[in-house]
């Protein structure tokens, strides 16, 4: 399995930017695919995720009504959407892919499996 995040950039506050992630190797339909971010001196977090075949999404509250994660199919990939974006958005993004996961584990890094390279996002103000 391969994931490979792209899309990050610099923008100002209040800009939006739309990350993607070309995920292959296997098909994902049972997995679950999310967005985390690191920022200096933190730990990693996560943004959002979304259960492939149903659609179902997750969404942290710092990042609600801001961002939206979607998948295409036919693409093999996700996206993450992120709008108004504010300096404390700035991190390293990751996309993450994991197996059948339960609600409960969705938000935790250790669950994921599969990991992408990463790509800088920096929000200035």
């Amino acid at each position: 399995v391969q994931l490979q995040a792209s899309g990050g950039g610099l923008v100002q506050a209040g800009g939006s930017l739309r990350l993607s992630c070309a995920a292959s190797g296997r098909t994902f339909s049972d997995y679950v695919m999310g967005w985390f971010r690191q920022a200096p001196g933190k730990e990693r977090e996560s943004v959002a995720a979304i259960r492939w075949s149903a659609g179902t999404t997750y969404y942290a509250d710092s990042v609600k009504g801001r961002f939206t994660i979607s998948r295409d199919n036919a693409k093999n990939s996700v996206y993450l959407q992120m709008s108004n974006l504010k300096p404390e958005d700035t991190a390293v993004y990751y996309c993450a892919a994991a197996p059948r996961l339960i609600v409960s584990m969705i938000r935790i890094p250790s669950s994921y499996n599969y990991w992408g390279q990463g790509t800088q996002v920096t929000v200035s103000s």
